[in-house]
């Protein structure tokens, strides 16, 4: 398993540190922070092995970003990471429950997959949380000289997917060259929606395109979180000047 060098980071009154989760006790704590999140603010439905715990058959395969206030030792940030090996372990990434990820096989070996991104609701006012998960995953690319990033950026579906659709709409700019698209098996039905005329874009989807991530095609529909997912491939070399300063030469 890789290490992330534990950084610090003192802000608004917390003192926060980031590393991978070491043992079963900080995984757990990560998977409720998870189920208090997407079950019980967000509703979404998840059909998991033990109420409370948010886990399917990709976490064990899976390392655990976890950002820490040392303060009360309460775990406020997280990410769940799947490298090349373990998704070839696992027979494939989370995405491709989603997606068509074909046009991408000759860079599996290269791409690390990012999931499950969730702060505690006390923390979503401290900058120094987000930042903290960033520096971590971009350790964790560097450590292992891997250059692409892969995730779904989820955009809520409360009001019927409209905002998704304008979204969408709107990143024309943002697609990715051909041979990188992917295909949604449950894809969202664009044509059937009526855009907003300004759309509201979620914080993990402006950070994402701020670093230079790409969009890989049309949002697929996961109805069990009630989300439009858009899927996002950011290549490491192409890393937004302005990211690349603050995280990797951080994380450095």
């Amino acid at each position: 398993m890789l290490q992330v060098n534990t950084a610090r980071e003192r802000r608004a009154q917390h003192n926060l540190s980031v590393a991978l989760a070491n043992c079963e006790s900080e995984i757990l704590a990560a998977q409720k922070l998870r189920w208090r999140v997407f079950v019980e603010e967000l509703g979404a439905r998840l059909d998991a092995p033990t109420h409370g715990v948010d886990s399917d058959r990709f976490d064990p395969h899976c390392d655990h970003l976890i950002v820490r206030d040392d303060d009360n030792g309460r775990i406020v940030g997280c990410y769940r990471i799947l490298a090349p090996d373990a998704a070839r372990r696992t027979g494939g990434y989370y995405s491709e429950t989603e997606f068509d990820l074909g046009r991408l096989d000759h860079l599996r070996s290269q791409i690390v997959e990012i999931g499950r991104s969730c702060i505690d609701p006390d923390y979503r006012n401290n900058a120094a949380v987000i930042a903290l998960l960033w520096s971590g995953l971009a350790r964790y690319l560097l450590d292992g000289g891997y250059q692409y990033l892969i995730g779904c950026a989820s955009i809520s579906m409360a009001d019927g997917g409209h905002n998704a659709a304008a979204i969408f709409n709107s990143l024309s700019e943002r697609m990715s060259p051909p041979e990188y698209r992917v295909f949604p098996k449950v894809r969202l039905p664009l044509e059937r929606l009526t855009p907003h005329p300004a759309c509201v874009v979620p914080p993990l989807v402006k950070g994402y395109l701020r670093a230079g991530a790409d969009v890989c095609g049309e949002p697929a529909w996961d109805p069990d979180f009630n989300t439009a997912d858009l899927p996002l491939l950011l290549t490491l070399s192409r890393l937004d000047a302005r990211y690349a300063r603050h995280f990797v030469q951080r994380a450095a």
